[in-house]
């Protein structure tokens, strides 16, 4: 006889019906080792011995139905003898991670939508000289990021394929997106794959584009989007309705304008769909070869207007030019390259400062007042080594717009370019000055304003392109930016134009300072003394008399308009030694209030022109 304390029993934990029982009087069993299978609310439970034993009693049979508690074996804790126990099937189903085939199936269509499984497609790409759609997300992330949302999804065109069809060649729906981080800050990140159905815009990758945009908006994420393919796509006989006009993404994406920073990038053929949320993007960077318009050859020649080549539609130089296009580079990887740096600058202040020698800026500006100069040169001595990136160069050339940083902080850099009309201010440069400034407000940057202007460009060609309302327009946005606003007059600062590059009054900006090479006026110097003493210059018959005259008379304006003089009537904040400027700035950002996350957006949506 056993003694009753090495004795023990298993009873039921819940109310079931047996399905299997496992071991019959007399088995040895091992601790954890299944012995009954009950079957409850369609779901199987196993019941499983709690110690090393030998059965000694079995109370129930397959298809009995038992209550909670019930008693199911009785078991011997001192009769276990050394060696293994019997195999025994515990119903479960605890085999190795490769050999399930619910796992397997799972791991299996991951890897159908890989490049690595799809060698033509890859070597498609190639051909064009182009990288696939994850080549480009694995260079723009941080490794190992990359969250990816609905990989498993095809085109909806089951009705006229197979499923394995789809499966193999439409792997994602076109559509690679998710949530990685760049710098280890997160964005989302939406890439058309123009290897899948040429990139078209189809119903399921609609939902998911509608998925990864609203999640965006919903933890304030910036979003990069790679825009190349070919607009709508018409095949997808599973979709419901008739126009697909109802589809939300294009309103949802517009809603993140002036939310969060949004990036495209465009690389060979971005047409129609593609490029109306392409032109969404606060920042554009295109390849070269590309070609982006809002409708490609086959929509153009559908509308009866001729047949056209996908070439001779909105080339990059053109839409470099025109300023649809903000950033132009050589291939995906520099615009992955800088789209990293822009998100970077974006995301906050960098502990790594270097500067070149801030002396060699009192040499930047000619000492000849008529001299012209690149601008871009003092921009690049004053700010951290390699630190600005500018935009929008193609277009608007007489102003130079871009980011840096100044002793790691970020700030938007607004400069007259004097090799361009003198740094005047013409209808393209208006708009390119005020739609930079706006973009800066929205997203909290500073703006630091290089001031070398003869004023706003005049005349019968210039008006004809309305320049009354574009140089209005720079007014009303500087007026009405609330960010750090900083001034340096570098030589010009003259009239309306001066004004426009000070917010409105050289009294707006945290500081309005001057190099030594400053002068300022109500108008141009020679301008202002044609018209002020041009009848006393007529009374003068001979030319050389006359010429020498007005020489003299622009020198006298000159030492009057010279910035030291307008600093000693405190027009401006003082005139300083170019050595000194990042001082300035670093002293007026480091004064100035933090912005606080706002729940809401500082601006309605940008002004994208």
């Amino acid at each position: 006889m056993v003694a009753a304390e090495d004795q023990t029993e298993l009873t039921s934990p819940l109310q079931g019906t047996v399905v299997s029982v496992a071991a019959v009087v007399g088995d040895r069993v091992r601790a954890g080792q299944a012995v009954v299978v009950i079957e409850s609310m369609k779901m199987e439970h196993v019941v499983a011995a709690v110690a090393d034993a030998t059965v000694i009693g079995v109370l129930v049979d397959a298809g009995e139905t038992v209550l909670a508690g019930a008693v199911l074996f009785r078991l011997d804790l001192s009769a276990v003898e050394d060696g293994p126990a019997p195999d025994a099937d515990d119903g479960s189903d605890a085999t190795s991670v490769g050999a399930r085939a619910d796992l397997g199936e799972v791991m299996a269509r991951h890897v159908v939508g890989l490049d690595e499984s799809r060698p033509d497609a890859v070597a498609k790409r190639r051909r064009t000289g182009q990288q696939t759609a994850r080549e480009n997300l694995d260079d723009l992330l941080d490794p190992g990021s990359f969250v990816e949302y609905g990989p498993l999804v095809i085109a909806a065109q089951r009705r006229r394929r197979s499923v394995g069809d789809l499966i193999e060649r439409t792997p994602g729906d076109g559509i690679v997106g998710g949530v990685g981080t760049i710098g280890g800050r997160s964005v989302v990140v939406v890439s058309y794959d123009y290897t899948v159905l040429a990139g078209t815009q189809g119903y399921q990758n609609h939902r998911k584009k509608d998925r990864l945009f609203e999640l965006a908006e919903r933890q304030r994420l910036p979003v990069v989007l790679f825009a190349e393919g070919g607009g709508g796509r018409p095949g997808d006989v599973d979709a419901p309705g008739v126009s697909g006009l109802d589809i939300p993404a294009f309103h949802l994406f517009a809603r993140l304008s002036g939310l969060v920073p949004l990036v495209g990038i465009a690389s060979g053929r971005c047409f129609a769909g593609n490029a109306a949320l392409l032109g969404l993007c606060d920042v554009v960077i295109a390849t070269e070869g590309s070609n982006i318009g809002m409708g490609g050859p086959a929509m153009i020649e559908g509308g009866g207007l001729g047949t056209y080549a996908p070439e001779d539609i909105g080339p990059l130089d053109v839409q470099v030019a025109n300023g649809v296009v903000d950033v132009a580079v050589a291939d995906e990887a520099e615009a992955v390259a800088v789209a990293r740096r822009l998100l970077d600058l974006l995301g906050g202040p960098a502990d790594d400062v270097a500067c070149a020698d801030q002396a060699a800026l009192r040499e930047a500006i000619p000492e000849n007042r008529r001299r012209a100069y690149d601008v871009r040169t003092v921009i690049h001595g004053l700010v951290d080594t390699g630190s600005f990136l500018e935009m929008r160069a193609g277009w608007g050339q007489g102003i130079v717009t871009g980011l840096a940083r100044v002793d790691g902080s970020v700030l938007g850099i607004l400069a007259n370019d004097p090799m361009h009309l003198g740094g005047a201010l013409d209808p393209d440069g208006c708009d390119k000055a005020a739609r930079f400034q706006s973009w800066c407000d929205a997203f909290d940057v500073p703006v630091l304003s290089l001031c070398d202007t003869p004023g706003f460009m005049v005349g019968p060609e210039v008006e004809e392109r309305a320049q009354v309302r574009h140089a209005a327009r720079l007014f009303a946005v500087g007026a009405n930016i609330t960010v750090p606003f900083m001034v340096v007059i570098l030589r010009k600062g003259y009239g309306l134009g001066a004004m426009a590059m000070a917010g409105g009054s050289f009294k707006v900006p945290l500081f309005c300072v001057a190099w030594p090479t400053g002068e300022v006026g109500g108008m141009g110097l020679e301008g202002a003394v044609r018209l002020g003493f041009r009848k006393e210059l007529e009374a003068i018959d001979d030319p050389e008399l006359r010429q020498q005259r007005f020489e003299e008379m622009v020198a006298m304006a000159y030492e009057h308009g010279k910035a030291l003089n307008s600093a000693s009537h405190f027009e401006i904040d003082d005139v300083i030694d170019p050595a000194d400027t990042r001082r300035w700035i670093s002293t007026t950002l480091v004064a100035a209030p933090r912005p606080e996350r706002r729940a809401t957006k500082k601006r309605p949506n940008l002004d994208l022109w």
